[in-house]
């Protein structure tokens, strides 16, 4: 009798735990067949699996460990843009995508000295973004209006959102600028480095090459020291002014902080994107003198004065 009692509570057991396992996957395959919200997009960063759904979980994929143990079992997903396409996917659909979709990427590149906005109406076209919505959602996640970005040569793909391309871009570059700031400062002090930014973006615009930078430094600090105004053509190349010529006329009208012929100092925002040598030239200026400079027609390089006197010279020259 004891023995038929014990194969019945054998059996029990036994049945139990079927039910509790087929309840378990069945689960797993709910959860599994459950739709996700995703971009047409998505970017992977290179290194495991758990760093890739570490950086799902920061883009709001919500991410769990039973997509961790999936994407093992269905192989590892490919680093870079990931084309999901526009169709709705529910969670093992997009998980298999990780693994196979590559996405056709263009090749875009934002020269040193470019301003965001004709930067944005270059990039637009080739991406069929619009240039105004880029703009504003850069104004929406940039804490400031310039020189957040970062010079290089960008690899972006075909369907990608604005909100998406600006968020890549910003935290890229962030990067980027981080990186810098800790070898050059040992932290980062992101209005301090701002500052930086405004001023290498003038010695930008003004120097005739990298050689000049640290010199047209010192020329800004020397007559920021002196409480001269900056006189600068290149503080006017802001924005859609990008490539224009500066005229009289433009000087006269222009009642911004960038015109340093009517207000003193640095103006309130960077006039354009910088390289890492204008950053290191506004950061360690040259020792020198000189309060003033003009192109040199013929080599196309600048002639430095410490004086007006001879300063007026190298003009008629």
């Amino acid at each position: 009798m004891n023995n038929i009692i014990g194969k019945v509570k054998n059996l029990r057991i036994f049945l139990i735990s079927c039910d509790l396992i087929l309840i378990f996957i069945l689960s797993i395959f709910f959860y599994l067949l459950l739709p996700i919200k995703t971009n047409s997009v998505v970017f992977i960063p290179q290194g495991s699996v758990a760093k890739i759904i570490t950086q799902l979980n920061k883009n709001n994929y919500k991410m769990s460990s039973i997509d961790k143990y999936i994407l093992y079992f269905l192989g590892h997903p490919q680093s870079g843009w990931i084309n999901i396409g526009l169709a709705p996917l529910n969670r093992v659909e997009f998980l298999y995508k990780l693994t196979i979709a590559k996405a056709a990427l263009e090749t875009i590149t934002l020269i040193p000295g470019e301003t965001t906005e004709i930067f944005f109406e270059q990039l637009a076209p080739k991406l069929d973004l619009d240039a105004k919505i880029l703009m504003q959602e850069f104004q929406k996640q940039s804490p400031f209006k310039e020189g957040m970005l970062f010079p290089e040569t960008y690899k972006f793909p075909k369907g990608i959102t604005e909100e998406l391309l600006i968020k890549y871009l910003l935290s890229y570059s962030t990067n980027e600028f981080k990186k810098i700031s800790y070898k050059i400062f040992r932290e980062y002090n992101e209005n301090k480095w701002h500052n930086y930014i405004i001023i290498a973006s003038i010695i930008q615009k003004e120097a005739a090459n990298n050689q000049e930078m640290p010199i047209v430094s010192s020329v800004i600090r020397n007559r920021l020291k002196k409480d001269m105004k900056l006189q600068m053509d290149g503080t006017l190349n802001y924005g859609k002014y990008s490539h224009e010529k500066i005229t009289p006329q433009r000087i006269r009208q222009d009642d911004t902080s960038y015109n340093t012929y009517k207000f003193n100092g640095i103006p309130k925002e960077a006039v354009c994107n910088v390289s890492i040598d204008a950053i290191k030239a506004a950061i360690f200026p040259a020792k020198s003198d000189y309060l003033y400079f003009v192109r040199d027609k013929k080599t196309n390089k600048h002639i430095f004065s410490t004086n007006l006197k001879d300063h007026n010279k190298a003009i008629k020259n």
